[in-house]
């Protein structure tokens, strides 16, 4: 395949090709990619490209953390088509999100398919509040504090505010862990506690504490607080 230009193909082995005639489920991220690409470079067509781009980067959730700045200085990228693969990264977590914010948030399995794929993206630590209705509808969902790489800093006065002011019945608690670790850390549980405490005191429910990381064959890409019986 190397060294042939894409129109030199077969027609089953032509990404757009296969996705008109057997639909995307058949593609490979591979040849997804490089239909988002359009065109490859001078001796490298736009398959080998994307290849070139996912043996770089490991697989598409690191592809897509990528800034734009970042994946316009690749070799055969530039600005028009890193703006194409943003918008595309962008547009699929929006869409998971959507689906999952649709019906009640009330397993950390819900939530974290809403704002998973987004936050597995993000190079530093983001808390977030999912505030809900008393059937655990969504209401709102705000950013709390962005932190450092291992680190999201938040008082408990900053994480009850949007709660009080939107009515809510109750919220969850989600931050990021960018080394794709969802463990929780010692100032994560501290925090924790510290925010059940004073949940307490304001009769707002915390229903939970979901930590975002990645996936891996032995454990889920999420640690849940109250899963793991660590909030009541």
């Amino acid at each position: 395949m190397r060294g042939l230009r894409i129109e030199e193909l077969p027609d089953h082995q032509k990404p757009r090709e296969k996705l008109l005639h057997r639909g995307v489920d058949a593609l490979t991220d591979a040849e997804v990619l490089a239909i988002l690409l359009r065109t490859g470079v001078p001796g490298c067509n736009v398959l080998d490209l994307a290849e070139q781009l996912l043996h770089k980067y490991g697989n598409l959730a690191h592809l897509s953390r990528c800034s734009i700045a970042e994946l316009s200085e690749l070799k055969g990228i530039g600005p028009a088509k890193a703006l194409h693969m943003a918008a595309a990264f962008g547009l699929g977590a929006r869409l998971v999100a959507e689906q999952a914010a649709s019906g009640p948030l009330d397993k950390p399995e819900t939530i974290y398919q809403m704002l998973g794929t987004e936050m597995r993206t993000l190079d530093r630590e983001s808390l977030r509040s999912v505030l809900v209705d008393a059937r655990c509808r969504l209401i709102a969902m705000t950013e709390i504090s962005r932190g450092t790489l291992n680190e999201s800093l938040a008082h408990p006065r900053e994480i009850f505010k949007p709660a009080i002011s939107h009515s809510a019945y109750g919220f969850v608690l989600v931050h990021n862990h960018p080394s794709g670790d969802p463990a929780p850390s010692e100032s994560d549980i501290r925090l924790t506690r510290r925010v059940s405490e004073s949940a307490h005191i304001l009769q707002i429910r915390f229903l939970d504490h979901i930590i975002v990381g990645s996936p891996q064959q032995d454990r889920p890409g999420y640690f849940s607080f109250k899963e793991a019986g660590l909030l009541s």
